[in-house]
């Protein structure tokens, strides 16, 4: 098993050469406000545990020149990212970069043992590659509210007979090392203060438009998960109270009206009354339709499916907006499957925001689409398993 940083200095060298990548010792003195020698004691004990290595000389700043130091190579972490219909999984090392990754569609419907045989399958696959004999830690994101200590579904809509199933427990046997679970938009938020288009920022939300809907808080650089772990799950906000049945059992939710699961509905009712000959077309050659169909439909000018788009961004933007109201963000970031329907749903969202939230709050706010697309889930599984590892035992 590896080791663990014995005290928060350490913690904090070992998150600083990961998110940073090597340093010198003059330099992270510079950042963790130590003296030379406690310095010195504290990097002599990680060396002592492998956790870092030494690296090389570092540029000279006057003087005697100092070591360099990073995080030890050797270092693998598992990630995956389970979707409502694919998983994701990658192998990272410990500055989280991505050095593998596979993709396999799955409905998570097949319940937990069947999805994990298949995590399971694709980590082997990775390591056959060479890219890791074992692996130090793994996190694990899944589309549904996860009680945080315990690594535990708790009632998911969208994931039948994964109530209660020991995630946390049950992977840390067959992997053999340390497994961190969290809701999957958490994730998509730690990947993008890593490695995206959040990483200034200290308070954003990031909102996640796939299958479901869900919403990750960032307050103070660290996700907000609320008292139980259930913080941000926006999809089932009404938007409508005479509105659509939804999965949870309520109606006129968010996710009812607006969701990949929602659109590929929409845009068949449009395709078989008639309303858009652009998708009947693509539903009489593939027997359904996606997203990526009604985004290529608005491409190529389609009325109907352009205003499926922005009927869609309006209601995510009015949901928006009154988190806006309430959080005053700093950024927010789009990301999800659906984000393939481009700048067509930004602008309708951006508009429903910008004309709904007070000035106060709108005034220098950024809604950006996310920067990493399909690997934001799997690096921020990697940061939750790091964040873990290297935090005080």
């Amino acid at each position: 098993m590896t080791a663990r940083p014995a005290n928060a200095h350490q913690a904090r060298l070992l998150r600083l050469l990961r998110d940073g990548g090597p340093n010198s010792r003059a330099r992270l003195g510079d950042l963790v406000d130590l003296s030379r020698s406690r310095l010195a004691v504290e990097v002599d004990r990680l060396l002592g545990t492998g956790l870092i290595v030494a690296d090389g000389l570092a540029a000279s700043r006057g003087g005697r020149r100092s070591h360099n130091i990073r995080l030890a190579p050797r270092l693998r972490f598992l990630a995956a990212d389970i979707g409502a219909t694919s998983v994701n999984v990658a192998v990272t090392n410990a500055e989280l970069e991505v050095l593998g990754h596979l993709s396999h569609p799955m409905d998570v419907r097949e319940g937990p043992v069947a999805v994990f045989e298949q995590v399971l399958s694709m980590a082997a696959k990775l390591k056959a590659t060479g890219l890791a004999e074992g692996f130090d830690g793994a996190g694990i994101g899944v589309p549904g509210p996860v009680r945080f200590p315990e690594g535990t579904p708790v009632a998911p809509p969208i994931m039948p007979g994964w109530d209660g199933f020991p995630v946390r427990q049950a992977l840390s046997q067959d992997l053999g090392c340390p497994v961190m679970v969290d809701n999957d938009v958490n994730l998509m938020a730690m990947g993008e203060q890593h490695a995206g288009v959040a990483r200034s920022a200290a308070d954003y939300l990031c909102v996640k438009i796939g299958t479901g809907i869900g919403c990750g808080i960032v307050v103070g650089g660290e996700v907000y998960r609320g008292a139980t772990g259930s913080a941000g799950d926006i999809g089932h906000i009404q938007v409508d109270p005479c509105g659509r049945p939804c999965p949870c059992g309520n109606r006129g939710c968010l996710e009812a009206h607006f969701s990949g699961a929602a659109l590929a509905r929409d845009a068949e009712e449009a395709a078989r009354s008639g309303r858009s000959p652009r998708l009947a077309e693509r539903l009489a050659a593939n027997g359904r339709l996606t997203a990526a169909d009604v985004a290529a439909a608005a491409s190529a000018g389609d009325t109907a499916a352009l205003e499926l788009i922005r009927e869609g961004g309006d209601r995510v933007g009015q949901v928006i907006a009154g988190l806006v109201s309430f959080f005053n963000p700093g950024l927010v970031v789009i990301g999800g499957g659906v984000t393939g329907l481009g700048h067509t749903l930004l602008a309708s969202i951006r508009t429903q925001v910008y004309r709904r939230s007070l000035p106060l709050a709108t005034g220098n706010l950024p809604i950006v689409l996310g920067g990493l697309g399909r690997i934001a889930g799997v690096t921020g599984a990697a940061r939750l398993i790091s964040d873990h590892l290297f935090s005080p035992v």
